[in-house]
């Protein structure tokens, strides 16, 4: 029988209510002090626990945007779900008509704070670091669906203890582009969490800084009301390197007494969420931490090499926007490239440290702040502190070898060609060529120059700069197989199978969202039909919509060109 025919056909609300279970709330601690303080929804110190409970705040009369068919299809659910008045209400933020075995039960985590390897804690209200966590975010279900755990999270859902006196909802715009972008992620076959519904709501507005029109200001010049929206993600876990952090900075100060205690549940639950398929439970607590450490470094590398691949820079890869399942999480000031530039950077406060090339060495800067977490653990065996010592030191270099392998994939090569790959990475800036495009028609597996015209922002008809080109093409030719037309289409179509032929560029994005703020959602759900299917030869209308190169008066526009973290 075949795997899709196994999946369940979820219809209804009780039927999905059936599949709950419940791990993180039942498995690790509340915070002890939730029963003196309300509602949960001021903010305030969390001294221990690894989750509040808090109820989410439902947005007014909430409007159906869209959902991941997608998804739904790999998770077993019917359509007709959509449509339930139950589901509509649990993912705008009302959870009073929950269904048994489902719980009335929601959380927020708290999570520390580390910028390029650096710990911060003046980020927290308190400046303790108590402060910091899931200001908007708030978890409400957990099920087992197909013999996978996931876990359901509504963003923009409202206040919790960690809102650092925010309104903790999220707008609109910020709510397409996540939601768009998790989709668009997981179809380039890069490691994302997921999308499920987006609602929006014209009975809630909310203020936030932003650009004036036409501006090409970098800081936010005017404050603009716009809808709120609940978009809600899905992943195996949400625990993310920040989270280790704050239990590993508790066990190191002995802030309470059961900070130790605490540090080793997160761990061996990540273990259990993320890692259950390659790390044994017999084991014991060293021999998982250690081979904790080496799964992670697997991952991170090879999801930092597939960003690179498609052309994403996430511009705001903090420990706490770093998930320690090694996936892609927290779209918010990310940005994919169009004209290429190593040191692209989407994000207005990023810096060059989280720039489009630099997101290796963000990577390995997170790493170090994972295993500085866990040593704390293994801090009564010198022999595991000296081997997981060893992983972390070993992080550059198995980065440097998926660089170069992802770098010979695009190119079609056997083996990374550093001086092709230089020559080619300084004529791209010196031309000035579009990312995406460039190398889906190289994927064509041109004769000549002119073949790849269509990428090439200007100093095309620059003698001298053909002339490189055209040198620089033969010399790739030579490394790839063109003997005969069977292996030239091997090679072009394994080429096309990494090099996407579209991306989620900010200019397509601006006007899905403008058009949805006046109540147009069409040009949301034509972006998520193209954005899903990144590697087809798609229509001619598609193609002339979204396979350009981008229009000179956008360059360096706000909002376009870069973006804030107001929302």
């Amino acid at each position: 029988m075949m795997k899709e025919n196994l999946k369940e056909d979820i219809k209804t609300f009780e039927q999905f209510a059936k599949l709950a279970d419940y791990s993180f709330v039942n498995r690790l601690n509340c915070d002890p002090d939730a029963k003196f303080n309300g509602d949960n929804k001021e903010p305030r110190e969390v001294f221990s626990g690894h989750y509040v409970s808090v109820e989410p705040t439902a947005i007014k009369e909430p409007i159906y945007i869209c959902h991941s068919e997608n998804f739904f299809n790999d998770l077993g659910f019917n359509k007709s779900l959509i449509k339930s008045d139950d589901f509509i209400k649990m993912f705008s933020g009302d959870m009073s008509n929950i269904s048994y075995p489902m719980e009335n039960v929601a959380w927020a985590t708290g999570y520390a704070l580390s910028i390029y390897g650096t710990e911060y804690y003046a980020q927290c209200p308190f400046q303790t670091g108590n402060g910091y966590g899931d200001g908007r975010a708030i978890s409400v279900f957990e099920a087992v669906i197909n013999g996978k755990r996931w876990e359901f999270q509504l963003k923009g859902a409202g206040r919790t203890p960690y809102c650092r006196g925010a309104d903790g909802r999220a707008v609109l715009r910020s709510s397409i582009r996540e939601f768009l972008a998790q989709e668009h992620m997981h179809a380039l076959k890069v490691p994302t969490s997921r999308s499920l519904s987006l609602f929006t709501s014209k009975k809630e507005q909310v203020k936030r800084p932003w650009f004036r029109n036409n501006s090409y200001s970098r800081d936010p010049e005017v404050m603009i009301e716009e809808d709120v929206a609940i978009t809600t993600r899905v992943a195996p876990s949400f625990i993310r390197v920040g989270q280790l952090e704050l239990f590993a900075r508790r066990a190191r100060k002995n802030e309470h007494k059961k900070a130790y205690e605490e540090l080793e549940q997160i761990v061996l639950h990540l273990i259990h969420r993320e890692y259950n398929d390659e790390i044994n439970s017999d084991l014991n607590l060293e021999e998982k931490v250690i081979l904790l450490a080496k799964q992670f470094q697997n991952r991170l590398t090879s999801l930092v090499a597939n960003w690179i691949r498609v052309g994403y820079c996430q511009g705001n890869f903090n420990s706490d926007n770093c998930a320690a399942g090694g996936f892609t999480l927290d779209y918010g000031p990310f940005g994919f490239i169009d004209m290429f530039d190593p040191k692209y950077q989407p994000w207005t406060g990023g810096g060059m440290h989280f720039s489009f090339f630099n997101q290796p060495n963000a990577a390995k800067k997170n790493f170090k702040s994972f295993c500085s977490s866990l040593k704390p653990l293994l801090s009564s065996n010198l022999n595991s502190l000296k081997e997981l010592e060893e992983i972390e030191n070993n992080f550059s270099k198995i980065m440097h070898l998926k660089i170069e392998n992802m770098w010979a994939s695009k190119l079609g090569i056997d083996k990374f060609d550093f001086e092709l790959f230089d020559e080619l990475i300084n004529l791209m800036i010196e031309t000035k060529v579009d990312y995406t495009i460039f190398f889906r028609e190289l994927s064509n597996i041109p004769n000549s120059i002119n073949e790849l015209e269509k990428s090439f922002y200007d100093n095309f008809e620059n003698k001298d700069i053909r002339l490189k080109w055209s040198s620089w093409l033969e010399k790739w030719r030579t490394k790839i197989d063109t003997n005969s037309n069977e292996s030239i289409k091997k090679v072009s179509n394994q080429m096309k199978s990494v090099n996407p032929k579209f991306t989620l560029k900010e200019w397509y994005l601006v006007l899905a969202y403008e058009q949805a703020q006046e109540g147009n959602y069409e040009l949301v759900k034509q972006l998520q039909e193209v954005m899903t299917n990144p590697y087809i030869e798609n229509s001619k209308e598609f193609e002339d919509k979204y396979y350009n190169k981008k229009p000179s008066n956008l360059f360096g526009m706000a909002g376009i060109s870069h973006v804030s973290c107001s929302s």
